[in-house]
């Protein structure tokens, strides 16, 4: 007689969109949010989707096309950050956390409007699954460079101990190109130990526009992580 099955634990699909939903129903009626670039914010913005239909009042800010293409569809009502240059929370995904709350972010291509937006929101909501928090942040860092800087600054993080990659687009010949009109950098370190430090080197190289660390808003972010066991919420 066959044993019994095991119990199949939540895939990373159903976690982000746990931990999407959930960051969706901390926004209250009047606010106007930023909205990130990713999965993970794709399922927050399809849970305010339906929050709008049922009486939410709202504004978002987008921060790529995409964003702002996937909001149409859905509904959201969209404003600038001209209009509103400070904004009450804001909600985005990260390619790595640390203990810290300090972030990894760029895969999407749109750090620097995610880095504009992190900047004047009131909160910062960052929406992950459980793989993306790690004890130390290790992963490639993005940085947006102007095509008229693109070796200078390869040059640069090379002598700064870094591996620089240009980012190929997937389903195009060439580089990506940023809505911007940048080009993304993929940034090998052998470690980040000083990731604050890090941050700035890269952020004051001529020709970067900004890189993927996100370490200033470590005391207004919080992250809300999903897990098979349900959502876990973490802050300073």
């Amino acid at each position: 007689m066959p044993g019994a099955q095991p119990a199949r634990s939540m895939p990373a699909e159903g976690m982000k969109r746990e931990a999407g939903y959930h960051a969706a129903e901390m926004v209250e009626d009047g606010m106007v949010i930023g909205l990130g670039t990713g999965s993970t914010t794709w399922f927050a913005m399809e849970r305010l989707s339906v929050l709008i239909e049922e009486g939410l009042r709202i504004q978002g800010v987008p921060t790529s096309y995409q964003t702002e293409l996937r909001a149409r569809v859905l509904r959201i009502p969209l404003t600038t950050l001209d209009a509103y240059p400070e904004l009450d929370m804001a909600i985005d995904g990260a390619d790595q956390v640390d203990p810290a709350m300090r972030l990894i972010k760029g895969r999407g291509a749109a750090l620097t409007r995610e880095k504009c937006v992190a900047a004047a929101a009131a909160e910062l909501v960052i929406v992950v699954d459980g793989s993306k928090c790690v004890p130390v942040l290790s992963g490639p860092v993005p940085v947006e460079v102007i095509p008229f800087a693109l070796q200078p600054v390869i040059l640069g993080i090379r002598a700064i101990g870094g591996h620089p990659e240009l980012r190929n687009g997937i389903q195009k010949d060439g580089p990506v190109i940023t809505d911007n009109g940048n080009f993304i950098l993929d940034c090998s370190f052998p470690e980040i130990s000083e990731p604050e430090r890090l941050e700035g080197i890269l952020s004051l190289m001529p020709g970067v526009l900004s890189c993927g660390l996100f370490c200033e808003f470590v005391e207004k972010t919080v992250v809300v992580v999903g897990r098979k066991e349900g959502c876990r919420t973490l802050n300073r």
